[in-house]
């Protein structure tokens, strides 16, 4: 089997972009990948579209890969289209190197997409309300809210306004790590000032405005103990990339200079379990078949990019993947170890909660941010020495978790 490469990047700008279609946002990811790789895209010999929300907002379903492939001048290969929620993209990637290592062919493509703003704001947050069991939603709510009851909810911290009915479970999960943990806001508005104050270097993102904490917790609030700048906004966007065997950089005469190996690339589903055992929490699962994979651990990763929907995503995360002990997120992050210069730079585009959330292109937008990593390509947000790079991104709930999550390593 041979090793696997990422070779061409290409991203959008995140964010409202009401003027622009899903065809025009795919073909500017896609050229930019492309042209970062040096590739023609007449030598792609497969494509994996991912996109979640198309369907529901502009009624396109079932062939939304090809029509939007085509557009750009790509057919005649084969195109799966990937739909796993929030994880639709890195699924993508996943299937594109899998394809590669089954010897199908030397270059593959791993586009993911998405147009969710909307004037309807009704039809906008309605896009999130599939992703978990239907059948069962009055039942699995009731859950959910409950994993945080004994925590007090002040007055006046929940928005009248709408919003994502996931913004209701994150915080009944803050809640239930406040209770168990003592985790505290204060804590939780530490990560997203920092993500805030990455993002103002990165040209791309959504939003490029810093916060300090004590901002943070004054913001509007969501839900307690969310505020806005502690949640992740709605997002238009496109993230491309080019995956080849060595074989193809060969062939094709790619600079190798810049050709990040993928070390490992995992998808997992979740499982029935008890809320006290966070050991077997799916990403968690996920994070140890990486490592195992990979052949390194926790401790060797120079810089990771993880599924922050809302501050208490990231803490929760950094948790699963090993970068401290089980309860310690809020803390860690509180001490400045997360950020850039500290002991283990988490989301240094931004995260989702300044760089933006579409949701199909989210998975791949952090594999773009780890390969301009790795190269030393990111200016003022660069991981100085940066040689292994982590991204997690999960997507939809079942039961008390992701309903997919998916780690993937890469390394220089």
């Amino acid at each position: 089997m041979e090793d696997i490469y990422v070779v061409g990047v290409g991203m959008t700008p995140f964010g409202r972009m009401l003027d622009t279609d899903m065809k025009t946002l795919s073909k500017n990811a896609v050229a930019a990948a492309l042209a970062d790789a040096g590739v023609d895209k007449s030598e792609v010999e497969a494509a994996y579209f991912g996109n979640a929300s198309q369907g529901h907002m502009e009624r396109q379903h079932m062939i939304r890969g090809e029509i939007a492939l085509r557009s750009m001048g790509i057919g005649g290969i084969p195109v799966v289209n990937v739909e796993n929620a929030c994880a639709s993209g890195s699924s993508a990637f996943n299937l594109a190197v899998t394809f590669l290592k089954a010897g199908e062919g030397d270059v593959a493509l791993a586009l993911g997409a998405e147009k969710m703003f909307s004037t309807d704001r009704k039809l906008m947050f309605a896009s999130f309300d599939s992703a978990w069991d239907v059948s069962r939603e009055s039942e699995i709510r009731e859950r959910l809210l409950k994993l945080g009851e004994g925590v007090a909810v002040p007055d006046g911290t929940t928005s009248d306004k709408p919003y994502s009915v996931f913004m209701d479970v994150y915080a009944a999960f803050s809640r239930q790590h406040m209770k168990r943990f003592g985790t505290t806001q204060r804590q939780l508005a530490a990560v997203a000032a920092k993500n805030h104050r990455h993002s103002v270097e990165n040209p791309l993102s959504q939003f490029r405005d810093a916060y300090s904490v004590e901002e943070v917790l004054k913001a509007p609030p969501i839900t307690y103990p969310l505020t806005l700048p502690m949640c992740s906004p709605i997002s238009d966007g496109a993230a491309a990339a080019v995956v080849a065997t060595r074989s193809g950089l060969k062939r094709l005469g790619i600079d190798e200079s810049r050709a990040i190996r993928v070390l490992a690339c995992v998808v997992q589903t979740g499982s029935d379990r008890d809320p006290s055992q966070v050991e077997k929490h799916c990403t968690a699962l996920a994070a140890k078949r990486a490592y195992d994979k990979a052949g390194v651990g926790p401790a060797d990763i120079s810089v990771a990019e993880v599924h922050d929907a809302t501050a208490m995503g990231e803490v929760i995360q950094i948790e699963n993947l090993g970068f401290c002990a089980f309860g310690d997120g809020g803390a860690i992050s509180e001490r400045g170890e997360t950020t850039i210069g500290g002991r283990i730079p988490v989301n240094p585009s931004g995260g989702l909660e300044s760089k933006g959330h579409p949701v199909g292109a989210t998975g791949i937008g952090q594999i773009h941010e780890l390969v301009t990593q790795l190269r030393g390509e990111a200016g003022a947000r660069q991981v100085e020495g940066a040689r292994l790079a982590l991204a997690e991104n999960g997507g939809g709930l079942h039961g008390i978790e992701e309903a997919v999550a998916c780690v993937t390593i890469l390394g220089r």
